[in-house]
């Protein structure tokens, strides 16, 4: 049988995700302190852009926390050295400039850990990087903001010494266009500053593909230990999926989608968790009969999505406003987390 359902590279990354997640809450407190404390409206302004962008990034980092499937807790490096900076940044003992210096070192600390996850990503498995896709707009962004903190670091230093302010010579328009660049480049990707959240068809279809993907790596690989450890993945997210969507979405959609077709996604459904239980219990060293196995679950699922993403998805847009889709995502991405974080306490 399956021996364990977790994979120590991809718990790795879980908790380099819940680091990367307490960074960013940590700056999007900082940022709104350093306002309150900036005696220089241009430079309160700039401050003010950045806090728009962190409360808009920290959201794209829950989702693909939620993406990623794996719960953690930060590490106890990151337990220890945010609230030492919490403390440091709420005295008297720094100036503004020192303020703003240590706000852009925390700033780097998120970027380059969002970075490492990305290649980490990469050597781990296609799904991951399918799953921290958005993350990209977070890195963007935060480099953005780096070269924007850099700049106004030279203003305010300047400024604290002499009382007048700094020339802008090639180095603060070099900073500037890096900035400039960056902030397009993330736009690409950035979700609409406007919306609320992702519509419930664009979250559903993102967990279609990175089960598609999964199914794609196990039928490319004969070896074991891999076999394992994307069944595992395909195992929680499958079952955290259904489980979030029996809850939300399906009771939302009987009334318009109707009672028959609706049944019919809960019966698809119950029959996935029994296949996948029948599956765990197989021995993943007997790769063609394991691989056999998964091959009959991946062509019900495909029947399964199938039905979703055309009727039921078309249910959806005919029968909800842009509001009603946006909080329906809003609430399958909160049961997710939650049954995510029950399915784990189960399993250990």
């Amino acid at each position: 049988m399956v021996t364990t359902l977790d994979d120590t590279k991809r718990l790795a990354i879980a908790e380099r995700l819940a680091d990367l997640r307490a960074l960013q809450a940590f700056i999007l407190s900082n940022d709104q302190k350093l306002i309150e404390a900036c005696p220089y409206q241009d430079v309160r302004e700039r401050l003010q852009n950045m806090l728009a962008d962190d409360q808009k990034n920290i959201d794209i980092i829950d989702t693909v926390i939620v993406q990623y499937g794996i719960q953690s807790e930060p590490s106890a490096a990151t337990k220890v050295v945010i609230p030492q900076f919490e403390q440091m940044m709420s005295g008297n003992e720094l100036t503004f400039y020192q303020k703003l210096m240590h706000h852009e070192l925390m700033k780097h600390n998120q970027v380059m850990s969002g970075i490492v996850i990305h290649k980490a990503a990469q050597k781990v498995g296609a799904d991951i990087e399918l799953a921290i896709g958005p993350l990209n707009t977070v890195n963007f962004e935060g480099r953005a903001h780096q070269e924007q903190l850099k700049g106004l670091l030279e203003q305010v230093g300047v400024r604290e010494m002499t009382g007048q302010d700094a020339d802008q010579g090639l180095w603060a328009r070099v900073q500037d266009a890096i900035a400039a660049f960056s902030g397009v480049a993330g736009s690409v990707v950035t979700q609409n500053t406007d919306k609320q959240d992702m519509n419930i068809q664009t979250l559903i279809r993102l967990d279609h593909e990175k089960v598609n993907t999964i199914f794609t790596e196990i039928g490319a690989t004969k070896d074991p230990q891999k076999l394992q450890e994307y069944f595992g993945q395909l195992y929680k997210d499958l079952l955290v999926h259904a489980q979030a969507e029996e809850e939300v979405v399906y009771p939302k959609v009987r009334p318009f989608y109707g009672n028959d077709d609706t049944q019919e996604l809960y019966d698809e459904q119950a029959e996935m968790k029994r296949v996948l239980d029948e599956i765990k219990a197989m021995n993943p060293a007997d790769a063609d009969a394991f691989r056999s196995r998964i091959k009959d679950l991946m062509d019900a699922v495909g029947d399964h999505i199938r039905q979703e993403e055309s009727t039921m998805f078309s249910a959806i847009d005919r029968n909800c406003s842009t509001e009603q889709k946006e909080q329906l995502a809003t609430e399958f991405k909160t049961a997710k987390s939650r049954i995510q974080q029950e399915l784990a306490a189960s399993l250990r």
